[in-house]
């Protein structure tokens, strides 16, 4: 199992504001086509600072093209993103320094070790002190006993978790995760998500939570937006999501109930 913050480090992130509503990520009309394909189609939504939002949908509905458009590795073929307040377009690096991403399906240099490649990007980030803050979140993943392990020749799992680990090494205020528990086992991807949550309330830091285990949503996420054919066709709490798509009053959510009726 992964090992839990007790320090309450997180606390060092800086804020983007102490009101409630400030907006962290703003959408308006966004759509993306490829040739005749429209991924993502007239999608607007805002996240404010410290949410925990979960995008939900079945495959091709256009969770992974949003995130990819919100961290500026697709262009939107309209539409336009606000984030922190700044264009992606013009205040890219401003953006970037305050945002991470993670994703287990995403690769790292294979011949380097688990710490080299860790190290890298704490370079690329500017990180002060770089080798103390590896340590420091490769104790929080536990993946220390991999430090000089190539990277090619990591499980799935520990991919993974490398991926989360490099994903909070700038301490981000945006933090932007794509099935981020999908190859980890029981007891890591309950660890890992008690990380989230503590990071998420003790720093107000915003997370935007894509997955298909529809339980960790409901457990994990204040609201959830629901895509189908890359439109939004529900977006609220898991109960008000679930009372939406199955027309019918609820007191608990059922978003798999939910999933299955759009399906």
């Amino acid at each position: 199992m992964l090992a839990m913050r007790q320090d309450g480090d997180w606390n060092s992130v800086h804020r983007l504001s102490d009101h409630p509503a400030a907006r962290v990520v703003e959408a308006e009309h966004l759509s993306k086509t490829f040739g005749s394909f429209k991924a993502v189609d007239d999608l607007s939504f805002s996240v404010r600072e410290g949410e925990f939002i979960g995008i939900i949908g079945p495959n091709g509905a256009g969770k992974t093209t949003t995130i990819h458009m919100l961290l500026g590795l697709i262009t939107p073929s309209a539409g336009t993103i606000r984030i922190f307040g700044r264009s992606p377009a013009r205040d890219r690096d401003y953006i970037l320094q305050k945002t991470s991403f993670a994703s287990p399906y995403l690769s790292f240099p294979p011949r380097l070790t688990v710490y080299e490649n860790l190290s890298v990007f704490a370079r690329l980030y500017g990180i002060r002190d770089r080798a103390a803050q590896v340590s420091r979140y490769m104790k929080v993943f536990r993946i220390e006993y991999l430090r000089d392990k190539p990277v090619a020749r990591l499980s799935s799992g520990e991919a993974t978790r490398l991926a989360l680990c490099r994903a909070l090494l700038n301490r981000p205020r945006l933090l932007l995760l794509d099935e981020p528990t999908a190859f980890l086992d029981a007891p890591s991807a309950l660890e890992v998500k008690k990380i989230l949550l503590d990071l998420q309330r003790t720093s107000r830091t915003t997370i935007i939570y894509t997955s298909h285990n529809l339980l960790e949503v409901e457990e994990m996420c204040e609201r959830v937006m629901i895509l189908s054919r890359g439109r939004m066709i529900a977006s609220g709490t898991p109960v008000e999501v679930t009372q939406t798509i199955l027309q019918e009053e609820r007191t608990e959510p059922a978003l798999l109930e939910a999933f299955l009726r759009i399906g």
